[in-house]
């Protein structure tokens, strides 16, 4: 029963890390793509369009990984 446990908590953990991984290596991809510095759009500037677009990127990038996991 342990033994069950700790391979899916191992599992569960390596996921999570992959999928942060591939979080991190999104925003770098997005913020070389584009002209503009992603910080100064949203924080400074308070460009919500720019905000809107990265969280539609970033839950598209989600529903890969989920998709992914599952099988």
């Amino acid at each position: 029963m342990m033994n069950e446990f700790s391979l899916l908590l191992l599992t569960t953990i390596l996921y999570v890390v992959i999928g942060l991984l591939f979080f991190a290596l999104s925003v770098f991809v997005v913020e070389k793509a584009t002209h503009w510095s992603l910080h100064k759009e949203i924080l400074d500037d308070e460009n919500i369009a720019v905000g809107i677009m990265f969280w539609a990127i970033f839950l598209g990038i989600a529903i890969i990984i989920a998709a992914a996991i599952h099988g």
